[in-house]
């Protein structure tokens, strides 16, 4: 395992990287509206980037043809911009952006209602979600390990009646977008790495209303579902590690 220490401009690249991804994701989350479809979000997405003067970190990744991830519903991951899939009031939206600048990603994510049209069911999810990576990052400062982000994550989905999906983690994210460490969203047992000063991981609990199983969609082989169906729902930030409390590097600022 190799993990990257980040200070000096090797640290403010990944800054300014991250601020771009979040004021990209700022702004989506006040463009997204029913009626539009995933494939408008994206090429909006798309205009939003270029502003930056950055790239997406997601386009061509590995093949994957969309400029971010549109994911609606039942789409845990990895959705893909298309012209048939038409946002619908009360929709949950996970969108997932990565913004590549000067050698450097930002990467974060979050799940919004479409039209503000919300059930209760949706609600407790989002809530229940964001408060989750709030406490994965509570849980991110240098002594403690990795293990421990993972663990307050799963105790409060879990208290909350949910499940998380344990298929798909959160990563390291600087000068590539997946680093090493992986970062589970639960509970898990043996050895973990100790979280360092000038780490920088991306955290991101993906929290399904159903069973935590998923399945990938077989025509497209990216689309991430719940097995069951469920709603699901994903928030992401971008955090520093520190001798303190972590920094926030995808809180929207100024790009």
């Amino acid at each position: 395992m190799n993990i990257n220490i980040y200070k000096g401009e090797a640290l403010e690249g990944v800054r300014r990287a991250a601020q771009k991804s979040a004021y990209v994701l700022a702004k989506l989350c006040e463009t997204v509206v029913p009626g539009m479809s995933t494939l408008d979000v994206d090429r909006i997405a798309a205009e939003y980037i270029r502003e930056t003067g950055g790239k997406s970190a997601f386009l061509n990744y590995h093949g994957y043809p969309g400029h971010i991830c549109c994911s609606i519903n039942d789409v845990v991951v990895h959705g893909i911009g298309r012209p048939d899939v038409i946002i619908q009031p009360g929709d949950i939206v996970s969108l997932d952006v990565g913004v590549t600048v000067d050698g450097y990603t930002g990467d974060n994510a979050r799940s919004i209602v479409a039209g503000g049209v919300f059930t209760d069911l949706s609600k407790r999810l989002i809530e229940t979600t964001r408060d989750a990576l709030t406490k994965g990052i509570d849980a991110a400062r240098a002594g403690n390990r990795v293990s421990d982000i993972g663990a307050a994550i799963e105790k409060h989905v879990v208290a909350n009646g949910f499940s998380v999906v344990r298929d798909m983690v959160g990563h390291g994210c600087g000068k590539d977008m997946h680093e090493d460490p992986q970062v589970p969203n639960f509970k898990t047992l043996g050895p973990s790495p100790v979280l360092k000063e000038g780490m920088i991981l991306a955290i991101e609990p993906m929290v399904n209303a159903g069973t935590w199983k998923i399945e990938i969609d077989r025509k497209d082989k990216w689309t991430v579902r719940t097995k069951d169906g469920s709603l699901s729902a994903h928030f992401e930030h971008q955090v520093l590690i520190t001798t303190h409390e972590a920094e926030v590097l995808t809180w929207p600022k100024i790009v």
